[in-house]
């Protein structure tokens, strides 16, 4: 494990939104099940320009930082699994080309690494389009990650499971069926349904037990399957999908800007600084542009001019949110909350707690460490203003979200902040140190 050490600086500047690794799992997985090649765009159709301009406005400070396709662990391991699943994945400049290919003959091992998303989208997908099973592994806190009720779902319909976490091995043929599903655990697991039953014999139905939550990753979802031809009916409580369908390939997609990750720069830029982030599409689907929203609650400036947002520092006071939709965006805005004036709540946080650390306690541990005056419940965190705030080591157990909210640490204490194994943070934004050092390399112009 890595250690890394940041300190208090303005943070000004552009940079380029990485690409979404919400979205950029569904096209992958869509793109493996497809009649035809995919070239899967790891850029936004603008990129060029806004860089070009970005880089006009940049002059003596340097370049801005482009990254590559900016492809986090996570998107690795979907990759690795479409490879096993039979699609062949060739790289090019600024993209992957997908090859659907022949079902592979014999159990398949699928590696998922500490992606969430690759395990809950590619067990009923295997389930769906193998005929002699798979052997499923992760790594991290995998293992301890809600699973239990997919499993069952898929078990009810024929498959069987040696475990309900990984590792497990997976038997036996999804053909179609009813599932039925809480809607407050995982929107993954109704994700990895309505990838795989399109493909089956005779399609199903997921109905919903309880009210749905992160609804916005499930209607991500929807509009890829639209964008490979895949037609969904929406239930009262749920959906029906018609089996026997083909994935028809769309040629090119394009895989827009993450907001989830780009938030961590603009509450950086409402805490400290002015921050544009480019290749940002503000109609997304993704619900995370909602930090938008939350920020400019919290009384920062907030502008959006076509697929750039500019967030800069402002008096900010306290706020309560519902961040049910938005676990995500918990650990940033916690530490926005730190730097306001007041008392802000973080509402309806419980899910948080089943990420890749129990967030909540995390963040408490985090802001109780500069000294925060914190207040953590079951579902929610309440920071209240007025401590004094100084510098700290954090533990940031693992989770890439966390080292992103360490370095925000730095910004609201203003005081250096040693975040330990910086290096998760690859997991979703491998290029978040070249970011961070690049915002904080240049100097702010008056706000």
């Amino acid at each position: 494990m890595t250690s890394y050490t940041f300190s208090p600086f303005d943070v000004c500047g552009s940079v380029e939104a990485i690409p979404s690794k919400s979205v950029a799992h569904r096209v992958l997985i869509a793109a493996a099940l497809a009649d035809e090649a995919t070239d899967v765009v790891f850029s936004m159709e603008c990129a060029r320009s806004k860089g070009a301009r970005a880089q006009d406005e940049v002059g003596e400070h340097g370049s801005v930082p482009t990254g590559g396709l900016g492809i986090s662990a996570d998107i690795e391991a979907t990759v690795r699994c479409i490879e096993a699943l039979g699609a062949n994945v060739m790289p090019g400049e600024n993209s992957l080309c997908v090859i659907p290919e022949d079902v592979p003959v014999g159990p398949v091992e699928f590696d998922c690494g500490e992606s969430g998303s690759t395990l809950r989208f590619m067990l009923p997908v295997a389930a769906a389009r193998l005929k002699d099973g798979a052997v499923f592994s992760g790594s991290g806190r995998l293992p301890n990650r809600p699973l239990g009720e997919l499993c069952e779902g898929l078990r009810a319909n024929g498959c069987s499971l040696s475990a309900n976490s990984v590792p497990l091995t997976l038997t036996g043929r999804l053909t179609g069926g009813v599932f039925l599903l809480p809607g407050n655990i995982s929107s993954q697991f109704i994700t990895g349904l309505l990838l795989a039953l399109p493909i089956t014999p005779k399609g199903g139905c997921i109905k919903l037990t309880s009210l749905l939550e992160s609804s916005d990753y499930v209607t991500m979802t929807l509009q890829v399957l639209e964008q490979f031809g895949i037609v969904v009916e929406r239930l009262a409580d749920g959906w029906r999908v018609p089996g026997g369908q083909t994935y028809h390939s769309p040629g090119r997609i394009v895989v827009e800007g993450d907001w989830s990750n780009a938030a961590a720069l603009l509450c950086a830029g409402a805490i400290n600084g002015k921050v544009t982030v480019h290749g940002l599409n503000a109609t997304s689907a993704q619900g995370d542009k909602r930090i938008m929203e939350f920020l400019r609650g919290f009384g920062a400036e907030v502008v959006a001019d076509g697929d750039s947002i500019t967030v800069a520092s402002r008096l900010l006071h306290g706020v309560t949110l519902d961040i049910s939709e938005n676990p995500d965006l918990f650990p940033v805005l916690a530490v926005v909350a730190a730097a306001a004036e007041g008392r802000t709540v973080l509402a309806n946080a419980k899910r948080v707690r089943m990420k890749e650390c129990d967030r909540l306690s995390g963040m408490a541990e985090m802001l109780t460490a500069i000294g925060a005056n914190v207040t953590e419940t079951e579902d929610s965190l309440i920071i209240d203003s007025g401590a004094p705030l100084h510098g700290a080591h954090v533990n940031v157990h693992n989770d890439h979200r966390l080292v992103m909210a360490g370095a925000l640490l730095s910004l609201a204490a203003k005081a250096d902040i040693e975040v330990d194994n910086v290096e998760a943070v690859n997991k979703s934004y491998p290029r978040f140190l070249e970011d961070w050092k690049y915002l904080i390399s240049k100097e702010c112009e008056l706000l």
